[in-house]
């Protein structure tokens, strides 16, 4: 069977336009994948939330309860103690300025960096090189710091950055389909737990307004917000 076919059956399996309960939606996202590999599986949230406002910015980050299913590779910016508190908690790349060079000269095989303070001035040379890619560290999220101990084990341990987009949707990475129903309805929840957290003070109405969960090649599957938390104002 083709691929085209395949993917028509697995759309054509269900209905687009209802709204199905966490528990269903993640069961009719695992059916309705089709890939030969393990897909990832994502969440879509749309905020009530106007981001060009600097007052409706959403932005933070959660350490999932299953992490992603991704392995990490985690650079870390720091030097003297603290270097050596990256490499024990198992950074995969330490350095300072001799890390930075190396970006300078295009390399950028890591997946999230961390930095102590100290280290944000030197790391300014290669904003416009991280910045784009969203490897910047930032104290916003938690990866500017002086506990890079503690930094490092969670990005192992499956912590993700969300931040809205100007449409107003969060998009991240909940999971894979190698993972049990259990394991992607909770990391849903501390996803969307997060982000009720991160509700801005000027945000007003519903404020979680639509969610959709699909994998990497499936079809999206619409999910009633309240059957993860209460969404109202």
């Amino acid at each position: 069977m083709k691929v085209t076919r395949r993917r028509k059956d697995k759309v054509d399996a269900f209905d687009h336009l209802e709204h199905f309960d966490l528990e269903r939606a993640v069961e009719v996202v695992r059916a309705a994948s089709f890939a030969r590999f393990d897909e990832s599986i994502d969440l879509a949230v749309r905020l009530g939330v106007n981001p060009t406002h600097a007052d409706q910015m959403v932005r933070g980050a959660v350490v999932l309860p299953h992490g992603t299913g991704k392995t990490v590779r985690v650079a870390v910016f720091a030097k003297g103690e603290k270097a050596e508190q990256a490499k024990a908690a198992g950074a995969d790349i330490v350095g300072a300025e001799d890390l930075i060079e190396r970006i300078q000269g295009g390399w950028l095989d890591f997946d999230t960096a961390i930095a102590t303070p100290d280290m944000m001035l030197p790391l300014s040379k290669v904003g416009k090189i991280l910045g784009p890619r969203k490897l910047m560290p930032n104290p916003k999220v938690g990866t500017v710091t002086l506990d890079v101990e503690k930094a490092v084990r969670e990005a192992k341990a499956g912590r993700v950055q969300f931040r809205v987009e100007k449409a107003g949707i969060v998009h991240a990475p909940v999971g894979r389909r190698s993972f049990d129903d259990s394991q992607l309805k909770e990391n849903v929840r501390a996803l969307v737990g997060a982000l009720l957290k991160a509700k801005p003070s000027a945000a007003k109405g519903t404020y979680v307004r639509g969610i959709t969960l699909s994998s990497t090649m499936g079809p999206g599957v619409r999910i009633d917000p309240t059957t993860i938390a209460s969404t109202e104002a």
